[in-house]
C-alpha cells in the first residue's frame, strides 16, 4: 500500500524508508530517481529524463510510474507530455534515501513505530550480500598527476587567484596533467574538462572537472553551478571514474555533500568512483608546484 508522504512529520523514518524501498535494487529506476531530484524543483518530461538517463522512453515511463504511484514524485503533463516532478518533502531527505538504497541493512538504525529502539541489545548475526564499490573522497594530495603539490606544505598567505580566468585554469591543469586535446564550451556540456590521461595512485583513469573562474565571486554554492544549479548533475554524466569541482575561492560544503550522494549513485553499478573538491587554497598550492604551467 502506497504511504502518503504528507502525513511525513508523523512518520518521518516510515516515510524515508519507504522511499528507499520504492527505490530499491533496480538500476533504471535509481537512475530516474536520480533525474528526477535533479535541480530545481520542476517537471520533466519523459523524454527529457530518457535523454539524461539513456534508458528508453517506454522505460522511464515504467520506472517513473512506480515512483508516482506510490507518491514518490509527482505526475503531470507538459505540453501534452507525461512529466514528473520531486517531493518537496523528500528532496530534503535525498541523501539518506540513496544510503538505504546502498546498504540496506543501514535501515535498522532507523527506529519506526513498528520497529522502535529499545534499550535491551540483542546479538544477531546477520549475512548481507557483499557491498558495491563505495565512492573515495580525494584530494590534490591524493593524485599522482599531482604529485609535484606534497612538496608545497601550505598556501601563500595573503595570494588570491580570484581574478585568474577560467580557461587559464583548464590550461593549467591541462599542462599539468598532461592532456594536449582542446575542450571548447557551450551551454549543455556535462564538463569543463575531460581526460584520460589522469592519474590515481598507479592508476590512469577518466577524469571530469567542473571549473568555477573569475565570473564567479564569494563562496561557491550549488545554485552558482550553472544557470539551473545543476552542474554538478551534468558532471556527473560524464564517462568518467574522477570528478572535481575547480573553485579559487571557498567551496561550501553543500557542494561536497551533492557531490557525494551523485558519486554514490555512479558506485552502485560496482563501478570505483572519486570525487572532490580544489578551493582555493589547494589552487593556490597548485599554482606554487606548477607555476609554469601557469600563464
Amino acid at each position: 500500500m502506497a504511504l502518503d508522504v504528507s502525513d511525513f512529520r508523523a512518520n518521518p523514518n516510515e516515510t524515508i524508508l519507504f522511499a528507499a524501498g520504492v527505490v530499491g535494487r533496480s538500476k533504471a529506476r535509481l537512475k530516474v530517481f536520480l533525474e528526477i531530484y535533479r535541480g530545481k524543483a520542476r517537471f520533466k518530461t519523459v523524454s527529457e529524463i530518457a535523454r539524461a538517463t539513456k534508458l528508453s522512453n517506454l522505460r522511464v515511463l515504467q520506472e517513473a510510474g512506480k515512483l508516482a504511484g506510490n507518491h514518490i514524485v509527482a505526475k503531470d503533463k507538459v505540453d501534452g507530455e507525461t512529466a514528473y516532478k520531486k517531493d518537496a518533502t523528500l528532496s530534503h531527505h535525498r541523501d539518506r534515501i540513496l544510503s538505504i538504497v546502498a546498504k540496506p541493512s543501514s535501515a535498522k538504525k532507523y527506529p519506526t513505530k513498528q520497529r522502535p529502539h529499545t534499550t535491551h541489545k540483542t546479538s544477531v548475526t546477520v549475512r548481507v550480500r557483499a557491498a558495491t564499490a563505495k565512492p573515495k573522497a580525494v584530494t590534490i594530495d591524493d593524485v599522482a598527476s599531482f604529485s609535484l603539490v606534497k612538496r608545497v606544505k601550505h598556501p601563500i598567505a595573503g595570494m588570491r587567484l580570484h581574478n585568474m580566468p577560467e580557461k587559464d585554469i583548464k590550461t593549467a591543469l591541462k599542462r599539468i596533467i598532461g592532456e594536449s586535446h582542446d575542450f571548447k564550451d557551450w551551454g549543455g556540456e556535462r564538463n569543463d574538462l575531460f581526460t584520460n590521461k589522469f592519474r590515481v595512485g598507479s592508476r590512469r583513469i577518466a577524469a571530469a572537472f567542473a571549473l568555477k573562474g573569475r565570473a564567479t565571486q564569494g563562496t561557491l554554492t550549488p545554485k552558482k553551478m550553472g544557470s539551473n544549479g545543476d552542474q554538478i548533475g551534468r558532471l556527473f554524466l560524464s564517462a568518467a571514474e574522477a570528478f572535481f569541482v575547480v573553485y579559487h575561492s571557498k567551496i561550501d560544503e553543500s557542494i561536497y555533500e551533492q557531490m557525494k550522494a551523485y558519486a554514490l549513485g555512479r558506485s552502485l553499478n560496482g563501478n570505483s568512483v572519486y570525487f572532490g573538491i580544489i578551493d582555493g587554497d589547494d589552487l593556490n598550492r597548485l599554482y606554487q608546484a606548477y607555476r609554469g604551467h601557469f600563464r
